[in-house]
């Protein structure tokens, strides 16, 4: 995976290739599914949830620039693999399931949240959870294509920029709503 996935692909930071090659992936897909857990795609873990392939995740970490100094909200699986990859690299982790991520509310005052998974749009409710000038990655869905994206909170408003595209699984607790169009 670190060879013939990762640095093929430009991740070459040495702390993300040194977390990814200390947490087994295996420990965190359906047992039928272990000798597969290195492929370069997405694995189903059953309830319409999926496992990114490694350079996702990769991916989303170096984007990410997770410091000891970092107060981190994870929306994704606060056991799952991402998980275990940031929560050794932050400060404090703390993990919401995305099904109740659409309806935060308050304001939380993280310096980093990462989304594991593609989103169509930001819920208002994840952008207050921010500090500001608090970081912010996820996959962003734009029709039908998934990509990486970043972005920072300025004057109390959060914006992303797509970086590059990329197979991210979509999480569909945070589709955007269903708009009339041509």
């Amino acid at each position: 995976m670190i060879t013939s996935q990762l640095r093929t692909s430009g991740v070459n930071e040495p702390w993300v290739l040194a977390a990814m090659a200390g947490i087994a992936r295996e420990d965190f897909v359906p047992e039928t599914m272990r000798d597969a857990a290195y492929i370069d795609r997405a694995i189903p873990l059953g309830n319409g949830r999926s496992l990114a392939a490694p350079l996702v995740q990769a991916k989303m970490l170096a984007e990410a620039e997770p410091t000891a100094q970092d107060k981190a909200l994870l929306i994704g699986d606060g056991a799952g693999y991402l998980a275990a990859l940031l929560r050794p690299l932050v400060g404090s982790l703390d993990a919401v399931d995305p099904a109740e991520a659409g309806a935060m509310a308050g304001e939380g005052g993280y310096t980093l949240v990462v989304i594991d998974g593609a989103i169509e749009e930001l819920p208002a409710g994840i952008a207050a959870q921010l500090a500001e000038n608090g970081r912010i990655v996820t996959g962003l869905m734009v029709r039908g294509v998934s990509r990486l994206a970043s972005g920072r909170k300025a004057a109390g408003v959060v914006s992303l920029l797509p970086l590059a595209e990329i197979g991210i699984p979509a999480l569909p607790e945070l589709a955007a709503p269903k708009r009339w169009s041509f």
